[in-house]
């Protein structure tokens, strides 16, 4: 049931208190221009810099947060907010809906196996005891594959419940994969890809909430347009300037103005919205490029 709140005039953002989106989630924030001051208890951080407020909790209270109106925004795993929109049963509406995708903190809800044991499909999970976190999430998955399983609600340690007899695999998140090698245990199929997300209520508010939340929205997609944007700066000859220009990454339409010396030579300065490794810079120098310098974009606003 939704908690009724008064109108205010400062918007709450709860972000994971710690964790592994923790670090990044506040980085965001910083790079949105928002600086806080933390309370004695280190839950609740004052906006200096605009009336934005954080609260820091445990990742699996965030959505319940939005929903009863305590907070109007949150950073969260889609596992998190997918595993709990799951909770209302088939066709249930979420009471928070996903604003931006962050880009950070991707990982994957996957199903593993003991090393030596044999997977061919769905099939094979049929009867078995599968351990996980995310119940609802694997619960959707069994049913969309038409399969029957036991599943085992751990919240902590997944990846040791075979070891322990308690479960015959796991169904739990995986980023490098390293942590399932050292519990003898192989990825065998993905249920979902995950990151970190924005999610908020989806009203409006009858006071400045709105305007601030419009405000936010507006500086993360900044931050986020300029995470792998760079600035290309090069010089070419007139005739290599078609060759230079489509071997540039992806990027907005590139300026080109004409030097005075060394005769029929062209600077070039193109915004690139991809990450630029070496082996593109190798592909410029080989399409005419010279002087060739590739810069950091630090802000960007549309």
């Amino acid at each position: 049931m939704k908690t009724m709140t008064k109108p205010r005039d400062r918007l709450r953002i709860a972000v994971q208190k710690s964790g592994r989106l923790s670090e990044s989630s506040q980085d965001l924030l910083g790079r949105c221009g928002l600086k806080f001051r933390q309370s004695r208890d280190k839950l609740f951080c004052f906006g200096e810099s605009m009336p934005i407020d954080l609260l820091l909790v445990r990742d699996d209270d965030i959505p319940g947060l939005i929903a009863q109106g305590v907070c109007e925004l949150g950073i969260v795993g889609r596992n998190v907010s997918a595993e709990q929109v799951l909770e209302g049963g088939p066709g249930s509406v979420a009471p928070f809906a996903e604003l931006r995708e962050l880009g950070f903190g991707r990982c994957r809800l996957s199903i593993a196996v003991p090393q030596e044991e044999a997977y061919e499909g769905p099939q094979n999970l049929a009867g078995r005891r599968i351990a996980t976190s995310y119940p609802n999430l694997l619960r959707d998955y069994l049913s969309q594959n038409g399969v029957e399983a036991d599943i085992v609600v751990l919240n902590g340690s997944v990846e040791i419940a075979p070891r322990l007899g308690t479960a015959d695999l796991i169904c739990d998140l995986v980023s490098s994969g390293a942590t399932l090698i050292a519990n003898q245990l192989r990825e065998v199929v993905s249920i979902m890809d995950s990151q970190a997300v924005l999610i908020g209520a989806p009203q409006d508010y009858a006071d400045e909430r709105t305007e601030l939340r419009e405000l936010l929205l507006r500086r993360i997609d900044g931050v986020i347009r300029v995470r792998e944007t760079k600035l290309v700066l090069l010089q070419v000859s007139r005739a290599q300037l078609g060759a230079v220009l489509a071997a540039l990454p992806k990027g907005d339409p590139p300026s080109v103005s004409r030097l005075e010396a060394p005769a029929d030579t062209l600077s070039v300065q193109a915004i690139c919205h991809e990450a630029i490794n070496w082996q593109h810079m190798e592909d410029l120098k080989r399409a005419g490029a010279t002087q060739l310098v590739v810069l950091p974009v630090e802000k960007m606003l549309a």
